[in-house]
């Protein structure tokens, strides 16, 4: 009796290190092709695909800025959902869309870009390194605040403009997307 428990604790031990083996070699594969698994769109390719960002991906091509987010560099954009458009009031919208105003719009959109790839991960990163805080520098040349509000990454412009991320980390070939639930729009412009 003792050599058979003996060979079946055996057994299941090299059974268990063999499928315990073969389970994280899976993992590994399936990590590595996870990794190597690149989207090819570009940011205004991907913004045109979604139906929830018809609102920005307007204002873009108004100011053609949406040349600027299919080039191949590296950017993150804040992008205002088309919630966060209807939230500006009728006449603000009438304003910025008006020919005459295409250089507000523009320096507007621009606080919604930074020309780097931040990953909510590196943005809470960034905010662990500074107590809390993290500054990031728009394409328009203003800062752009990150701190949490509970379990959110809030945003914050210079004029005290607020937005949450509501979904984080939307990967494409020339950088990353963020969406917001509010237009950063500087009282000044207006």
């Amino acid at each position: 009796m003792k050599k058979w428990t003996s060979l079946v604790s055996l057994c299941a031990l090299f059974l268990g290190l063999q499928s315990y083996a073969q389970d994280n070699s899976i993992d590994l594969k399936f990590d590595q092709l996870i990794s190597t698994i690149k989207t090819e769109k570009s940011i205004l390719e991907r913004t045109e695909s979604f139906e929830n960002h018809s609102s920005l991906l307007n204002a873009l091509k108004a100011v053609d800025l949406d040349k600027v987010l299919d080039y191949k560099g590296e950017f993150t954009v804040f992008a205002p959902s088309n919630l966060a458009f209807q939230k500006l009031s009728e006449s603000t919208i009438d304003k910025l869309f008006d020919p005459e105003n295409k250089r507000i719009l523009r320096a507007m959109l621009s606080y919604h870009i930074i020309a780097d790839k931040l990953s909510a991960s590196s943005i809470l990163k960034a905010m662990c390194r500074g107590n809390g805080i993290a500054t990031f520098t728009t394409i328009q040349g203003e800062a752009i605040t990150a701190t949490m509000k509970g379990i959110d990454i809030v945003l914050t412009d210079k004029f005290g403009n607020h937005a949450t991320i509501t979904t984080a980390d939307s990967n494409q070939s020339n950088g990353i997307i963020h969406e917001i639930d509010t237009v950063f729009v500087p009282e000044k412009m207006l």
